[in-house]
């Protein structure tokens, strides 16, 4: 997978992108990233990327020209990215939404920053519009960063372990089931008596039951939409009677 940046911080993705997943999945080879500061792409004397919006009104809007001239330049080497903008007024995300983006080939983002884009960027350069929540960032750096973290982890051989990403919290429609590691006791807290029994099937079986527990207690929202088993029913009804 390529993932180009188009933004006018280029400095704030240096940390991101050379550590932790991200960098291991780049020396891989399972991604390339490409950070681009677009006001490179701007035709004005003193590179401005922005102007006053007609009609008036409060802010700065950025101008079409750099961002349409940067996505072109990359769809030179790529005819058909996935042109991403983060913004307010996008679905949210969910971990639906990066598994579909896990399986295209190149991804774009435009980070945006002032009071917001000319609409004729949305409307004929972006192919998704992406909100990570309902609150307000200074830029579309940091959404695009956790987008792409989202995805990247996702893809083959990434994390090293296959069940990985297949059993984290809404990959399965529920949240994941608690974790425990060594000491089995450690200051009279003990480990459930199941983990370390031995028996993978009891351990498989209280491992979903706690994953619905946590979902039933924590985003029973979740469960609106989720199939439940005859078995999963009956668990439901005795977390109704505790």
């Amino acid at each position: 997978m390529k993932i180009d940046f188009l933004t006018l911080f280029p400095e704030m993705f240096h940390g991101v992108i050379g550590n932790s997943i991200l960098k291991k999945a780049e020396e891989k080879g399972a991604v390339q990233f490409n950070v681009t500061n677009f006001r490179e792409y701007s035709d004005h004397k003193h590179a401005t990327v922005d102007d006053y919006p007609y009609g008036g009104g409060a802010g700065m809007v950025l101008k079409p020209q750099p961002i349409f001239d940067a996505v072109e330049a990359i769809k030179q080497e790529s005819s058909a990215p996935k042109v991403i903008l983060v913004c307010p007024q996008g679905k949210t995300y969910s971990q639906k939404k990066a598994e579909e983006l896990a399986k295209e080939d190149h991804l774009v983002f435009i980070c945006g920053h002032y009071e917001g884009y000319d609409e004729r960027i949305r409307e004929h350069l972006v192919t998704d519009e992406i909100s990570i929540g309902d609150f307000i960032l200074t830029g579309g750096e940091l959404a695009s960063m956790v987008i792409a973290d989202s995805v990247v982890r996702l893809l083959p051989d990434v994390l090293g372990n296959e069940d990985s990403p297949v059993l984290d919290s809404f990959s399965t429609g529920l949240l994941e089931h608690p974790h425990y590691t060594r000491p089995s006791d450690f200051r009279g807290l003990k480990v459930p008596d199941v983990l370390i029994s031995g028996n993978h099937a009891k351990i498989e079986e209280w491992r979903e039951k706690e994953s619905l527990r946590r979902t039933y207690e924590r985003r029973p929202d979740l469960l609106e939409t989720y199939t439940l088993s005859d078995k999963q029913k009956k668990w439901i009804d005795e977390f109704k009677k505790q």
